[in-house]
């Protein structure tokens, strides 16, 4: 019995044995543990928000002529009403002075209502007819007192004005020095007024090489230039006095120039100023009134021109 009892142990430890073998063999066969993936930060791009649409630099190039210029009045009225912000602005004879008055920082109405109050006296200063029959120190005693007495530099607007130089007939750009005697300059219809001298120089009326400065705003960096032109057409019948017959003389001269000169301005406003001569002070209302309708009725040339240059 005892050796009986000793074989069944020997058989238990056996199977045993068995099972245990067997079940390393199957465990050996099982896959291993998974591993946990890596997570492997991937950079995040910063995201640049696109700048907002740049529109044009705009250039507000003012013509001359004389009395018709209070037209340019009414066209920054529009413009400042339906907030197209104009960046620079050159002037040239009549348009120098409402250039230089709009970028002292005087609003269309401010200008409109000294336009009004305007004495014509009060810019004439009558000379002995020597070179001109009007002075002109006049007119730039009222430009400085008008513009706080600050110079072309120190306008809070950009400013341009253009006057063409007496001994070889080449035009200047003053961006610099004294508002009044620059105007003045530009003013200078000669026969009229007196010639100016600025330094070494001597200058006269602007009109005679620019009488819309398109290229000059240009080259005081606008993007975008609106050109006002006031010119008057040539009179049908030839007047009869030495006077107006000079100021026919500008007005054919000024036509020819003015065909070359608008080609590079983007929008071209003529106010319609019929019978409203060079020297009718009188028709202020209505030359201002003629300026609002040109730009009123462009304005939707002009904003068309300003989104196809926003960049």
């Amino acid at each position: 019995m005892p050796q009986a009892s000793n074989r069944a142990l020997l058989v238990r430890r056996s199977l045993l044995l068995c099972v245990t073998l067997a079940l390393s063999a199957c465990s050996s066969l099982l896959p291993p543990p998974a591993t946990p993936p890596v997570t492997v930060p991937v950079p995040v791009e910063p995201v640049t928000p696109k700048p907002p649409p740049k529109p044009p630099r705009i250039g507000l190039a003012l013509g001359g002529g004389a009395a018709r210029g209070f037209a340019h009045i009414g066209v920054i009225q529009v413009l400042e009403e339906n907030g197209i912000k104009v960046d620079l602005v050159a002037g040239t004879s009549a348009g120098s002075l409402v250039a230089a008055l709009y970028a002292s920082g005087k609003n269309g109405n401010e200008m409109a209502l000294l336009a009004e109050s305007m004495d014509e006296g009060a810019i004439t200063d009558w000379a002995f007819p020597t070179r001109g029959l009007i002075r002109g120190e006049a007119l730039a005693r009222y430009v400085r007192e008008k513009t706080g007495n600050k110079l072309i530099e120190q306008m809070p607007l950009p400013l341009g004005i253009v006057a063409t130089d007496l001994s070889d007939g080449s035009p200047i750009l003053f961006r610099s020095g004294d508002t009044g005697a620059a105007v003045r300059a530009s003013s200078a219809v000669p026969a009229v007024f007196q010639p100016v001298k600025i330094g070494t120089r001597e200058y006269v009326d602007g009109g005679l090489v620019a009488p819309v400065p398109v290229r000059f705003a240009r080259q005081m960096g606008a993007e975008l230039v609106i050109a006002v032109d006031i010119t008057s057409p040539p009179e049908e019948k030839p007047p009869g006095d030495a006077l107006r017959m000079l100021l026919q003389t500008f007005s054919i001269m000024g036509r020819s120039i003015n065909s070359y000169e608008l080609r590079d301005a983007d929008v071209v406003l003529r106010p319609s100023l019929n019978g409203v001569g060079s020297a009718d002070f009188t028709a202020r209302k209505r030359s201002i009134q003629a300026g609002r309708e040109v730009a009123l009725s462009m304005l939707a040339a002009i904003r068309q021109r300003i989104a196809a240059k926003t960049h």
